[in-house]
């Protein structure tokens, strides 16, 4: 072989796998949209990268995720929808109902898989849980219907316990709803609710000195991911104050807090991986159901109660998932 030949046969060798790589076909984007943070939601997102690896999917190997994080600006939730759309991805995943309108006003066409603890037909996502229609479909956690049940666990913990204030976002897309929601379930029970809107750090520390000027007798809010990002501040505050906290997220007990009781969001994010799998594989939004995450999660903090001075009923304790001493 003269020399000239053999250069060429070694320089088509080494071009080859360039070649083929380049050939290969491009891997699915997945685009995330939430209004927390990484770091507060890190473990969910670890929970639906679960799901994905359920149905075949694993990120970097045959599909790309991109994260928007609004970082509790929920003003920030358009425009990073629509910055996913642009890219485009293949199916756009939100948390929550702002985020998920957020998404729904950026595309008619791309998928939508949303988790969000409100009645997705009541928030006019999907035309009904059965037969979503449309582009979207998601995870449904019970959260909006626990709330009657804070109250409750209120009223057996503090049975002379008649005013309570609830901390609400206003910037959550469905804050009027949810409010109205919880002062129906406190006037069954006879409590007094006292309504405070909360949509900074500073909101909250407000929101606590509220509740002691009034002498409320425990605090709960909203389910609202700017709030669960907030953990932290919830629990020093409720701790430091000494006021009774009740919260859908075990975290916040596990923390400090009193009393927890809600869906598990792990939960729900695995689900709404294996969707979102589903879907990159062929499967039409409209032909997948919404599920419910009907998983429920129930911690008491007796090292709270007894530091509160509670009495937590042992009937109560009983029904408890986990009981922190």
């Amino acid at each position: 072989m003269r020399r000239r030949d053999f250069i060429a046969l070694i320089g088509a060798a080494t071009t080859w796998p360039l070649t083929a790589r380049a050939q290969r076909p491009a891997m699915p984007i997945i685009g995330f949209l939430d209004p927390t943070s990484l770091e507060k939601y890190k473990p969910f997102v670890l929970a639906f990268h679960n799901g994905l690896r359920e149905v075949g999917f694993l990120e970097g190997t045959n599909v790309v995720i991109e994260y928007r994080w609004a970082e509790g600006h929920y003003d920030r939730l358009p425009k990073l929808a629509a910055d996913l759309a642009r890219l485009p991805v293949a199916v756009i995943v939100a948390t929550g109902i702002t985020a998920t309108r957020a998404a729904v006003a950026a595309t008619a066409t791309i998928p939508i898989v949303f988790n969000t603890g409100g009645d997705p037909v009541k928030f006019g996502l999907v035309h009904s849980l059965n037969k979503p229609g449309g582009h979207v479909t998601g995870v449904a956690s019970l959260g909006k219907t626990l709330v009657a049940k804070h109250l409750e666990l209120i009223h057996e913990v503090i049975p002379k316990g008649d005013t309570l204030v609830f901390v609400v976002n206003p910037n959550n897309a469905v804050a009027a709803l949810d409010t109205g929601d919880v002062q129906t379930a406190a006037g069954s029970l006879g409590q007094r609710l006292i309504v405070v809107n909360a949509s900074t750090e500073n909101d909250i520390d407000a929101a606590f000195k509220s509740a002691v000027e009034r002498r409320a007798s425990a605090l709960l809010m909203q389910l609202d991911p700017f709030f669960q990002s907030r953990q932290d501040q919830f629990v020093s505050l409720a701790t430091r104050l000494g006021i009774p906290m009740v919260s859908y997220w075990r975290d916040f007990a596990s923390a400090g807090g009193l009393m927890s009781y809600g869906t598990s969001l792990s939960d729900a994010l695995r689900l709404v991986g294996t969707y979102t799998g589903r879907i990159l594989k062929g499967e039409k939004p409209s032909d997948l159901p919404v599920q419910e995450s009907v998983k429920i999660e129930f911690v008491i903090n007796l090292r709270t109660a007894k530091s509160l001075g509670l009495n937590v009923p042992a009937t109560l304790l009983a029904r408890a998932d986990e009981v922190i001493e």
